[in-house]
């Protein structure tokens, strides 16, 4: 049988991608420092404080200057 590329590519180990990213915590704070790697920036006004807002499945992040929401995930 021939060896899946896809299952066997280069890179993390499953225990080592759960070490990392195993809980949900942990993957948001990877994902938050991938989407800004110096900090917040607010697309609309450029503001760096900000508020998290929980929704049932997720977080928003609110610009304190002018209230606009980003979310973690990057935009299409």
């Amino acid at each position: 049988m021939a060896m899946n590329p896809i299952q066997f590519q280069p890179g993390l180990s499953m225990p080592e991608f759960f070490e990392h990213y195993g809980i949900e915590t942990q993957c948001a704070v990877a994902l938050e420092q991938t989407r800004w790697p110096n900090g917040f920036r607010c697309p609309r006004c450029e503001g760096t404080a900000y508020s998290r807002v929980r929704r049932r499945h997720h977080t928003l992040f609110q610009c304190r200057a002018c209230r606009h929401h980003r979310t973690i995930a990057p935009q299409r």
